[in-house]
C-alpha cells in the first residue's frame, strides 16, 4: 500500500491543496487515518470503496475546517486590535507580503485604544480640537450698512499669497462653518485690568490688593473664566451685543456694520470630509479593514494540540463516511446470484451529515465561551464568587485576607 510520504516522493499529490503535505506530523497521522477510517467502516470484514487519496483529502479538509473555525473566533476576539495593521509588511527573509496570511493567528496582540481613538476622531474634528482633517481660515470684507453675506460668493481665503474665492478653491463643494470670529471684547478685559502692575504682584506674592477698576481678592484662574462667561451671557441676554446668524449659505451679523476703513469678518471652515482620503497621511487606511483581510494563515498542524487533533480525526471520519455514502448512492443495489445486494449509501450520508453538524456545533460552543470578552466575564464572576466565600471565613484579630 502506498504511504503518504512515498506518494510525495514519487512526485504525486496526496491531497488536493497540499497545504499540510510538508509537515512531518501530518504525514505520520495521514497514514494512521487510513487505517482508522477503514477499520471503523468495517474494512476487515467487507471491503470499503475508498482510496487512500480520498481519505487524505478528507483529512486535509478536516484540518482546514478546524483552522477556519478557530481563526474566525480569534478574529472575533482580536479584530479591534488588528484594524489598520499594515498589509504591505516587509519581513526579513520573507520578501514582500502583499496582504493575505502572515502568521498572525499564532500571536496574542496587546490591547490598544486605536479603534476607540478612530471612533472618537469625527467628534474631535467637529469640535475643531483634533482629528485627521484640516480646518481652513477665510474672511469676508465687511461693507458699511450691510448685514447679510453669502459664504459661497463672499468668503475669500489666502492660497499661496493670492486671495481666492473659497468655493472655487474647493470646486463648489459644500463648506462646513466651524467658527465665526465675531464677538464683543472679552468680559475679563472690560471689567478687570489684567495688565495692572499690582495684579502681577498679587500673582507673585499672593497678597490682597485693588485696581483702579474694582476691588477684588486674588482668585484661581477658573474663577475669572466663570465670571467672564457669566458676564458674556448677561450681555447677550440683557443688551444688544455682537452676534450672528448662520442659515444655509447666508450669514447675518449684528449689529449692522459701520465701517469707514476696510474690516474683515474671519471664519474657520472646512470642505466635506472623505474618510478614505484624510488630510493627514495615514497608511492604515490600506491596512486591515475587516475579517476578509485579517492576516491569519491556516494553523500549522504541528501547532494543534491533542484536543484539536482528535476533533480533526472525528471530522475526517465523518467526511470519509460522506464520500463513501456518495459512492454507494450511485447504485441502489448490486445484483448477485439469487437476489440483490442493497447498499447503505443514503444511511451513510445521513449519519455523516449529523456527525459533521454535531462536531461543528460543539466546537463553536466551546470557542464561544473562550473569546476574550467571555474570559473577562468568567474571571469577574470567579472573583465575585471568591469574595462571597471569603466573607464566611472567620478572620483572626489583627489579620486580613488578601486576594492575589
Amino acid at each position: 500500500m502506498a504511504t503518504f510520504t512515498s506518494t510525495i516522493t514519487a512526485g504525486g499529490s496526496p491531497t488536493p491543496f497540499g497545504i499540510f503535505d510538508g509537515e512531518k506530523d501530518f504525514q505520520i497521522d495521514a497514514d494512521s487515518m487510513v487505517t482508522f477510517v477503514k477499520r471503523k467502516l468495517g474494512d476487515d470484514i467487507l471491503s470499503v470503496e475508498l482510496t487512500n487519496k480520498q481519505i487524505w483529502m478528507s483529512f486535509e479538509e478536516g484540518a482546514l475546517e478546524y483552522s477556519r473555525i478557530v481563526n474566525e473566533y480569534q478574529t472575533k476576539s482580536q479584530l479591534a486590535n488588528l484594524l489598520g495593521n499594515d498589509l504591505n509588511k516587509q519581513d526579513e527573509g520573507e520578501g514582500n507580503l502583499d496582504g493575505g496570511p502572515q502568521g498572525a493567528e499564532s500571536k496574542f496582540p496587546r490591547e490598544t485604544l486605536e479603534f476607540l481613538m478612530r471612533k472618537a476622531e469625527p467628534y474631535a474634528s467637529h469640535a475643531a480640537t483634533g482629528g485627521s482633517f484640516n480646518i481652513y481660515s477665510g474672511s469676508i470684507s465687511l461693507v458699511d450698512g450691510q448685514q447679510d453675506y453669502n459664504v459661497y460668493t463672499d468668503l475669500m481665503m489666502d492660497v499661496n499669497g493670492v486671495e481666492t474665492l473659497a468655493a472655487t478653491q474647493f470646486s463648489g463643494k459644500k463648506l462646513r462653518i466651524y467658527e465665526i470670529l465675531h464677538y464683543s471684547p472679552q468680559a475679563a478685559y472690560r471689567f478687570f485690568d489684567t495688565t495692572s502692575a499690582i495684579n502681577y504682584l498679587n500673582n507673585e506674592f499672593a497678597f490682597e490688593s485693588f485696581t483702579p477698576e474694582t476691588v477684588f481678592y486674588v482668585l484661581p484662574v477658573f474663577e475669572d473664566l466663570l465670571r467672564a462667561q457669566q458676564m458674556d451671557i448677561s450681555n447677550r441676554v440683557r443688551r444688544s451685543n455682537y452676534s450672528y446668524e448662520l442659515i444655509g449659505s447666508n450669514i447675518r451679523i449684528f449689529p449692522r456694520p459701520t465701517v469707514s476703513t476696510e474690516k474683515k469678518l474671519y471664519i474657520r471652515f472646512a470642505p466635506p470630509t472623505d474618510g478614505l482620503n484624510p488630510d493627514l497621511t495615514d497608511n492604515s487606511i490600506d491596512g486591515v479593514s475587516g475579517m476578509h483581510n485579517v492576516p491569519f494563515d491556516n494553523i500549522l498542524y504541528a501547532n494543534i494540540n491533542s484536543m484539536g487533533r482528535q476533533w480533526i480525526r472525528q471530522y475526517t471520519f465523518a467526511l470519509s463516511k460522506e464520500v463513501l455514502g456518495l459512492v454507494r448512492s450511485k447504485f441502489g443495489s448490486i445484483p448477485i446470484p439469487n437476489g440483490d445486494l442493497s447498499l447503505n449509501g443514503s444511511d451513510l450520508l445521513s449519519q455523516a451529515q449529523g456527525e459533521k453538524e454535531k462536531l461543528i456545533t460543539n466546537l463553536k460552543e466551546m470557542l464561544d465561551s473562550l473569546t476574550y470578552d467571555k474570559l473577562l466575564e468568567t474571571n469577574a464572576a470567579e472573583a465575585g464568587n471568591l469574595q462571597t466565600i471569603l466573607k464566611t471565613v472567620p478572620i483572626p484579630l489583627g489579620k486580613v485576607i488578601t486576594i492575589g
